[in-house]
């Protein structure tokens, strides 16, 4: 049996998943989110396991072998904070976050309480940004 990422896309509905989030203040972030990733991809958004949307998809293949597919980038809707995901290993990640406004930032993603904390248009030049490296670090074969 092979090795399965715990996130892959399904064909869950993006808008119910929104609609379900509890915080009211959270989901219009949501919303608003939706739109900007949409617009600045050109990619329309899927759901990546129960809780990541995802925009757009790339397949990665590591140096130990392990390979699967991930979105572009993404976001999710957390209780606690709204998770961002962004390329990872990009040497210009930090220029981003230094301009984004208040964050913190995880392993792989960037949390932040909400969309007015941070400069949607550094948001949106970081969205373009991460797209653009993973689509020239994992070239389509």
């Amino acid at each position: 049996m092979g090795y399965k990422l715990k996130t892959s896309e399904t064909d869950n509905s993006v808008i119910e998943f929104i609609d379900r989030v509890d915080s009211p203040k959270k989901r219009e972030d949501a919303y608003r989110l939706l739109d900007i990733f949409q617009e600045v991809t050109g990619y329309s958004a899927k759901m990546w396991g129960p809780s990541i949307i995802g925009f757009g998809s790339y397949h990665y293949t590591y140096d130990s072998g392990h390979e699967g597919d991930a979105p572009l980038v993404g976001f999710s809707p957390r209780k606690a904070k709204i998770s961002l995901y962004m390329a990872t290993g990009d040497p210009e990640r930090e220029v981003f976050l230094e301009r984004l406004g208040k964050h913190t930032t995880g392993k792989a993603c960037v949390y932040i309480n909400k969309l007015a904390d941070i400069d949607v248009e550094v948001l949106k030049e970081f969205i373009q940004h991460s797209v653009r490296f993973l689509q020239e670090t994992y070239p389509e074969k």
